[in-house]
């Protein structure tokens, strides 16, 4: 089997970052893959499962608040102009509000910028690429990564070191975060601490929440609950893909370690009858070099919905009603230009696509339903925000 492109990239990424860091004690990329239950106070209500971490880099409250300062520092970046923040806003729920994301050097990637809320329930990070499963090694790909370049960092591990280290903050954050490697700074703790960070935003007090695992019949109004019916419905299918403690496909948590992790083809494109999607953004086949594996995609969890747009792996569908016309129609038709097909008749499809009808006040009742997925507590909670901008506002 062929190997892609990016298959090797990220093979290469991760061989030169181990051996890079082998010497690293305790903090090596080696020691992460065995997931064990978090025993960090994530703060969730009691109907929420504790997310796994990697046995070798478990959660503490200083590695977090050090993840924190980093996830919004700008000197993670080739020119100091972007973070992590820049493609993961906490008011579009860690997301970015574009249709795909730019990085730091104009260049733009192929997919939207995927919500980071309740990442650390996934099995695997991005939109199609099963290989990325740790979010420490998938922090590797915007920080080091060539194509395309996000931050650009790629052979300046050196001089991030020099300008972190030159931050009075970080000289007490790293040692209180690592102590079993006396506070270095280096490509192999920053990883870890932003990883750390990146768990502990957990979504899960929407409305929704309050009225289905609360109680709170109040919370939420006839519509919604007429919504939820029409989504957890056959004649929908929505729940084949959108499922579970997070409306994703598989979540891992202390009591379901294990999963396999499906991919769809939702008839988004097919340019020449036989399936094909543009070519820049092919889906898991680009990993696999399956035929049958062109267009299909990791399905995303749901949670703030509504605040993710716009949408699909390519961010090619703009609004809510657009995304609920698309799976109505059973695949998207594309009248003219290089991508013109009937995705209806994509031989790929999954067979959860195959089309329906809705009136208008079903419509409306899905659209709540949707709504109603929206947390607006997690969109300020003070520990996803800035550090840097509390720290002015303080003075």
């Amino acid at each position: 089997m062929r190997k892609s492109s990016f298959a090797l990239l990220f093979s290469l990424i991760v061989f030169a970052f181990n051996l890079a860091h082998a010497q690293d004690e305790g903090v090596g990329l080696a020691q992460i893959d065995e997931m064990v239950p978090s025993q960090y106070d994530f703060g969730l209500p009691g109907w929420v499962p504790v997310p796994l971490e990697p046995e070798g880099n478990p959660t503490t409250a200083a590695k977090v608040e050090l993840g924190r300062y980093l996830f919004f520092d700008k000197r993670l970046s080739l020119d100091g102009t972007m973070s992590c923040e820049s493609c993961h806003s906490q008011a579009l729920a860690f997301t970015d509000g574009r249709a795909v994301s730019r990085g730091v050097t104009g260049e733009v990637t192929p997919r939207n910028s995927m919500s980071l809320a309740n990442v650390g329930y996934a099995p695997v990070l991005t939109w199609g690429n099963p290989l990325l499963r740790h979010l420490e090694r998938q922090a590797l790909v915007p920080l080091i990564g060539k194509s395309p370049v996000e931050l650009g960092l790629a052979d300046r591990e050196a001089e991030v070191v020099d300008r972190l280290a030159a931050e009075p903050v970080y000289r007490q954050l790293f040692p209180a975060a690592f102590p079993e490697a006396k506070g270095k700074i280096s490509l192999a703790t920053i990883v870890r601490a932003l990883a750390a960070f990146q768990r502990t935003i957990v979504s899960v007090r929407s409305p929704y929440d309050r009225y289905r695992y609360e109680g709170d019949v109040d919370a939420v109004s006839d519509a919604v609950i007429r919504g939820e019916a029409l989504f957890f419905g056959e004649k929908l299918e929505c729940h084949h893909c959108h499922n579970g403690l997070h409306f994703a496909d598989t979540v891992l948590h202390e009591r379901n370690r294990t999963g396999e992790v499906a991919y769809h083809n939702t008839g988004l494109y097919n340019i020449d009858s036989k399936g094909a999607y543009p070519a820049n953004n092919i889906g898991i086949a680009e990993i696999t070099g399956r035929p049958e594996d062109m267009g299909r995609f990791r399905a995303p969890s749901l949670r703030n919905v509504a605040l993710t747009a716009p949408y699909m792996h390519d961010g090619s569908i703009a609004t809510l009603g657009d995304v609920i016309d698309h799976y109505a129609a059973g695949g998207r038709t594309i009248k003219s230009g290089p991508n013109a097909g009937i995705g209806k008749n994509n031989p790929l499809k999954s067979s959860f696509v195959p089309g329906f009808t809705l009136t208008r006040e079903e419509r409306a009742d899905l659209i709540a339903f949707l709504n109603a997925l929206t947390d607006t507590s997690f969109l300020i909670d003070p520990r996803f925000a800035n550090p840097w901008l509390q720290k002015e506002k303080k003075k």
